[in-house]
C-alpha cells in the first residue's frame, strides 16, 4: 500500500479514517480523470463496506466495460471485469453459486442501459440478492464523448454535432417498472447521503438497484456538469413512504433530480430464500 498516494485520501480523511479506506483498496491507481465523480463513488462504497464490517474474502464484484469497468482492480476484493452489459447476470452467478458472498454488480450508463439493459428486468423480477450500482455520467466517457442511453434529448455530443436525437431512458423509472425491490438514487456529490443509500441497499435481502448521478468533466460540459447538479439534485422528502410503489413512480418521473430510496418493498423473499423454502 506504500505506493498507494492520492490527495484527495489526504485531504478528506484522518487517520483512522485513512486506514479503514485503504484496507479495501488496492495498490493500484484510478485511472478517471481528476474531478471525476468516481472517486467519491468509490469512496463511499469503501466506507459502506467498513462500517458494516465485511471482510475482503466475502465481496465479490462484477463490472462490464467503460470508465466504471476497472472498478474491481482498484477493490481489495474478488472481482471480475466482464463484458460489455454482462456484469448482472456474472453477479447473479456468483450470489448463486456462493450464497454467503456479498455480491456488487458495477455499470456504467452505457453499459447496462445498452447493451446488458435486457438484463435488468431479469434480475429485478427474480430478486437475487446483489447489488446494482450504476454509474451514470450520462455519456461514453472511455470512448471519448458519444451519446449513450441516458444522454439529455438534443445534448450536443460527439456522436451527434447537431444534438441528441434520442429520448434518453429514465434508470429509476425503468427499475420500478421492472419490480425492483430496493431502488434508489444517490448524487456522487454527496458522499454522506450515498454511503446511508450504499448500506441499505447492500443489507436489503433481495434485488438493489442503486442509480447514481455523476458528471463527466471531460466530455459533457452542458447538462451533467458539477454545477448543474448540484443545482438540480433534492433529497426526497422526508416524510416519503418508500413502500408507496405509485408515488414512486410519479416523482421518478419529475424533471427534478430526486435523490434517496425511492422505493422498499421488505415482503418479498429473496430469490435464494424462496428456493430455501421448496
Amino acid at each position: 500500500m506504500d505506493n498507494f498516494k492520492i490527495n484527495y485520501i489526504d485531504e478528506m480523511l484522518d487517520d483512522v479514517e485513512k486506514k479503514d479506506f485503504l484496507k479495501y483498496r488496492t495498490g493500484e491507481l484510478p485511472t478517471w480523470c481528476p474531478g471525476c465523480g468516481y472517486f467519491g463513488i468509490t469512496q463511499s462504497i469503501v466506507q459502506s463496506c467498513n462500517e458494516l464490517n465485511l471482510k475482503n474474502e466475502d465481496i465479490c464484484v462484477a463490472s462490464g466495460i467503460g470508465c466504471a469497468g476497472r472498478f474491481p482492480v482498484f477493490m481489495d476484493v474478488y472481482g471480475f471485469h466482464t463484458l460489455h452489459g454482462r456484469s448482472v447476470p456474472v453477479a447473479s452467478g456468483m450470489k448463486l453459486a456462493r450464497e454467503e458472498l456479498t455480491v456488487f454488480a458495477i455499470a456504467g450508463d452505457g453499459d447496462i442501459m445498452g447493451i446488458g439493459g435486457g438484463h435488468l428486468p431479469h434480475i429485478a423480477r427474480k430478486n437475487i440478492d446483489i447489488t446494482l450500482f450504476l454509474f451514470d455520467n450520462s455519456i461514453y466517457g472511455l470512448t471519448k464523448g458519444q451519446s449513450s442511453s441516458t444522454t439529455p434529448f438534443e445534448q450536443t455530443t460527439n456522436s451527434h454535432p447537431f444534438g441528441n436525437p434520442d429520448q434518453p431512458l429514465k434508470p429509476v423509472s425503468l427499475a420500478l417498472s421492472y419490480g425492483a425491490t430496493f431502488v434508489a438514487r444517490a448524487f456522487a456529490g454527496n458522499v454522506d447521503q450515498m454511503t446511508a443509500i450504499f448500506k441499505k441497499g447492500i443489507t436489503h435481502k433481495g434485488f438493489s438497484f442503486i442509480h447514481i448521478l455523476t458528471p463527466c468533466v471531460t466530455f459533457d460540459k452542458v447538462n451533467y456538469t458539477w454545477k448543474n447538479l448540484k443545482a438540480n439534485v433534492e433529497e426526497i422528502y422526508d416524510e416519503f413512504d418508500h413502500t408507496n410503489h405509485t408515488e414512486a413512480m410519479r416523482i421518478a418521473e419529475k424533471s427534478r433530480l430526486y435523490t434517496g430510496i425511492f422505493y422498499h418493498r421488505y415482503d418479498v423473499p429473496s430469490y435464494q430464500d424462496y428456493l430455501k423454502q421448496k
